[in-house]
């Protein structure tokens, strides 16, 4: 059985590289967010807005509990998934989990085209988002190092980067 669980911080391409390997290895793809938003027919901003935070954070942690009994599947969760109760825990002992690590320039040039598609960032000048994904990402960061592997996607640009990184990834993880 193959269980793979990408982590990172919005922007650092678990969609993207998690829907290319998913495809690669013939398995479903799951964008935890895309899950939560059909399973309650509300976007993941409208629940930010309607239940706050910390409610979309319990929602987001009993989704990610039915998600992660897939099987043969590869996962991309929230950003801020697991941050959040046990969840960096639980994914750990359900899957090989994988951090894209970026760094904070990286991240904004990403996040600067959709921010206000983003309910954590929506409304903020550049100078504010930019201090905010420092502020977060550092937080954020020990949580994300606990992933069983870490692997560096500040060159995640170009169909070929993707392409070398796919390969790249599927050797870490002996696939």
């Amino acid at each position: 059985m193959t269980r793979i669980i990408l982590i990172g911080y919005m922007g650092s391409g678990k969609t993207t590289l998690g829907n290319a390997l998913a495809r690669e290895l013939g398995l479903p793809f799951f964008d935890l967010d895309w899950y939560i938003e059909n399973r309650f027919c509300r976007t993941v901003t409208r629940l930010f807005e309607e239940r706050g935070e910390e409610g979309f954070r319990r929602i987001e942690h009993e989704m990610l509990h039915e998600v992660a009994e897939f099987e043969d599947v590869v996962i991309a969760a929230g950003g801020g998934t697991p941050c959040f109760f046990d969840n960096i825990d639980y994914m750990n002992r359900q899957a090989q989990t994988v951090y894209l690590k970026a760094t904070p320039e990286v991240l904004f040039r990403h996040l600067l085209p959709g921010r206000q598609k983003r309910p954590l960032l929506a409304g903020k000048t550049d100078e504010e988002m930019r201090a905010y994904i420092i502020e977060s990402l550092a937080r954020r960061a020990p949580f994300y190092e606990r992933a069983n592997y870490i692997f560096d996607v500040n060159l995640l640009e170009t169909r070929q980067q993707i392409q070398a990184s796919l390969e790249q990834l599927r050797t870490m993880l002996n696939l």
